[in-house]
């Protein structure tokens, strides 16, 4: 057996030391309401209140961080002129103090040493760190191109790492939000109707009729905004339908429940066209007005009735019937929603064109209940030398991706395994607010790509799995705690949120944008960073757009006048989509010139051998993936997942509520801990189901290690989209052990 270059080194062996939370969860989540507490706590007096928008999850929500007078963070509440939150945090939101107390944080730079021929760390000196990074940066550079070096991101300290790798001369990016999650309903939406959906997506949810959801998981998911439209828009009378092979939160709030067996989502969208134009109900108006390839479309979805969808969907033909004519009885007030991940199959760029399709007949995009117009507002440029043009960048590594429009993590991890043919070697990394071993599916391949690295850094928060394989780990503060970026985002109306710290950072850590201009002042590009805090790039541009940083700090947040266009179509508007053709196009020309079907097509996938179950995952509406389960607030709220198991699976294999048991996946990966098994009829027999962003094996999560199963452990394979490089992970089955198949349980 080799001997990894890169060895997995477990932080907890450092034996840092850390400091009790002030604010324990019991006070923020106890047997009494949250609000209670609140008043219990008296938390109104002398407080001091700071603008920030949450960095829990990518909703960014706008918030006020509350201070006492030890300048201990004490809660965080929304910001009620933000029309991301309204006024209302999730758990997650109001959860985020945890992030800031938690004792178990990375608290000073890591630098990776060999002691008594074994791979440790050692804590370092900000200068040590950085000096170090410096000389092996410059190093690859001079002698591999600053190309070769990668950056692998989420979140906003991505985006100031970003700055720093286009000084260099790199735009050799990748997030796994773009593969993994989103990135096939851009594509799917762009190419019907020349619009990407962005985030937040342009749903007006508050004013639907009926709002399908395709896997969609609403409620648990926890996007703030949508989640309080879609709770208005039920008490109103809206109709929900929700296809998923589970009963969901969102499945359970709906007239219609379509428990749709796993991957023939497409058959099913294929059937709805059928209904929907043999029976005229789609838009024919709209249609004729903006569409394009319609009698195309209709030859081909002739022969796609309810009775053919039935044998591979198992959702009965009368069914079908009747959630179309709900769509159709509701149209133009109709969503059938793009979803957030759609990664699923491996077709998800043709599955969420389907979608688009779907809505192109039912005449929503653009109209009130439907899609609406989004509009942001630009942030000025804060004035810097021009970049450096890239030799080759994430364009070249995934060409093979027609529609790639993003850098996509696969390739690049595959970019940095030796190979003769690989024309574009990446020879380091930059992590930051990815947590790729609880991300990227196929360990075995990430983990190879890792050890043939020269260098990688990881920038931080928390001992995340990744920070293991890092050779020097930088301790960033929470967003609690740093200026960055002000947010703009597409919405009804556009506005502006500023962060800014509530409190100083911290232990040793630093925030992003102090990380990247110390890096390019030591690689010779400082001249691209020409502040001495973020705060003078913030001023600058907040009085650029007519405001100022004093106004920011009382309000929180800026919302502005619509000046692009009227939220939806005026009757009988000449409007031009951003397709090809100005229209929505059925019948893509764009994806038959690359070789795709013009429109989509139901491809069988495969189904789980006999004694495994489809591995299905999701998410819980107080976690965000696996970045919260230590968080001492959240903890509380859900310490593990659990296997949801259908009655009839139970009694065949003699499990019981609340046993634990071991999985196997298709390729032998056995988890290495167990779960609790949930018994329920709220999913299909042949599936089983498990909330993601558990199961963390570092010691150093002192409330999170070990706590159920880590479902990406168990994705070794993975279908790739063909058009856009998306890596579909919905095509692995599992058998339930009942007994520990890991004859080595020390990790």
């Amino acid at each position: 057996m080799t001997t990894s270059r890169r060895k997995f080194i477990k932080i907890s062996a450092l034996g840092l030391g850390g400091v009790a939370a002030t604010t324990s969860a019991i006070n923020m989540f106890g047997a009494n309401s949250y609000l209670d507490n609140l008043v219990k706590q008296d938390l109104t007096k002398n407080f001091k209140r700071t603008a920030t928008y949450c960095e829990v999850c990518f909703w960014k929500c706008a918030a006020w961080t509350h201070t006492n007078e030890k300048g201990e963070i004490k809660k965080i509440i929304g910001n009620d002129d933000d029309p991301h939150c309204y006024g209302r945090l999730c758990p997650r939101g109001t959860g985020g103090v945890g992030m800031y107390n938690d004792e178990d944080r990375l608290k000073t730079p890591l630098i990776r040493t060999t002691i008594n021929g074994e791979q440790t760390f050692r804590e370092a000196t900000w200068e040590e760190a950085l000096d170090l990074i410096a000389s092996k940066v410059n190093n690859i550079k001079e002698n591999n191109g600053p190309e070769s070096i990668a950056l692998l991101k989420h979140g906003s300290p991505g985006k100031h790492l970003e700055q720093l790798f286009k000084a260099w001369g790199s735009d050799t990016f990748a997030e796994p939000a773009y593969a993994q999650c989103r990135g096939g309903r851009e594509t799917g939406f762009a190419t019907t109707f020349g619009s990407w959906i962005g985030s937040p997506e342009p749903t007006d949810i508050r004013d639907t009729n009926c709002l399908v959801l395709i896997g969609s998981h609403f409620g648990e998911n926890m996007h703030n905004s949508p989640v309080q439209e879609m709770s208005d828009a039920i008490d109103k009378g809206a109709t929900i339908i929700t296809v998923d092979p589970r009963l969901s939160t969102a499945a359970s709030k709906s007239k219609h429940w379509l428990a749709i067996k796993p991957g023939t989502d497409i058959a099913l969208m294929l059937a709805w066209m059928n209904v929907l134009i043999e029976e005229g109900l789609y838009d024919k108006e709209y249609v004729e007005k903006y569409g394009l390839g319609f009698d195309k479309l209709k030859d081909h979805v002739k022969t796609f009735t309810p009775e053919w969808a039935y044998g591979i969907t198992t959702i009965k033909p009368e069914d079908i019937r009747k959630t179309a004519r709900e769509m159709g009885k509701a149209a133009p007030a109709v969503i059938i929603h793009p979803g957030r991940h759609v990664s699923w199959y491996g077709d998800d760029a043709q599955r969420e064109r389907a979608m688009a399709m779907l809505n192109g007949l039912l005449g929503s995009w653009g109209r009130r209940g439907g899609f609406y117009f989004k509009e942001s507002i630009k942030v000025p440029s804060y004035p810097l030398p021009k970049f450096p043009t890239p030799k080759w960048g994430w364009k070249e590594i995934g060409a093979k991706y027609p529609l790639a429009q993003m850098g996509l993590t696969f390739e690049v991890i595959k970019a940095s395994i030796p190979n003769p043919e690989n024309k574009y070697p990446v020879k380091a990394w930059f992590v930051s607010g990815v947590n790729l071993p609880k991300s990227i599916p196929n360990k075995k391949l990430l983990e190879e790509a890792m050890d043939n690295l020269e260098f990688m850094v990881v920038v931080d928060t928390m001992p995340m799995d990744v920070t293991g394989y890092a050779d020097v780990v930088l301790p960033e503060c929470t967003y609690l705690e740093r200026y960055d970026h002000i947010r703009s985002a597409n919405n009804r109306e556009p506005s502006i949120a500023l962060r800014m710290p509530a409190v100083a950072p911290k232990y040793d850590s630093k925030p992003a944008w102090w990380i990247a201009k110390q890096i390019g002042e030591r690689t010779g590009v400082g001249n691209y960073f020409p502040y001495n805090d973020f705060k003078e790039v913030i001023e600058w541009q907040l009085k650029k757009m007519g405001t100022s940083l004093e106004e920011m700090e009382k309000i929180g947040v800026k919302n502005f006048p619509r000046k692009s266009r009227p939220l939806f179509l005026r009757d009988n508007e000449n409007y031009e989509f951003g397709t090809q053709s100005g229209k929505i196009e059925f019948y893509s020309q764009e994806l038959k010139d690359l070789g795709f079907d013009p429109m989509p097509v139901y491809t069988k996938h495969p189904e789980p051998p006999q004694g495994f179950y489809r591995l299905n995952y999701g998410r819980a509406p107080m976690h965000t993936f696996s970045r919260t389960a230590n968080n001492p607030n959240l903890h509380e709220l859900k310490k593990e997942n659990d296997l949801w198991v259908n009655p009839k699976v139970a009694r065949i294999m003699d499990i019981k509520q609340g046993q634990r048991v071991w999985l196997r996946n298709q390729d032998g990966v056995n988890s290495v801990f167990s779960i609790k098994v949930r018994v329920t009829e709220r999913i299909r027999w042949d599936s089983v189901y498990m909330v993601h962003g558990f199961g963390h094996d570092n010691k150093k999560l002192s409330r999170a290690y070990g706590k159920g199963i880590n479902d990406t452990q168990l994705i070794s394979s993975v279908m790739v989209d063909p058009i856009m490089g998306g890596t579909g992970m919905r095509g692995n089955f599992v058998e339930i052990l009942t007994e520990n198949p890991n004859t080595n349980t020390e990790i």
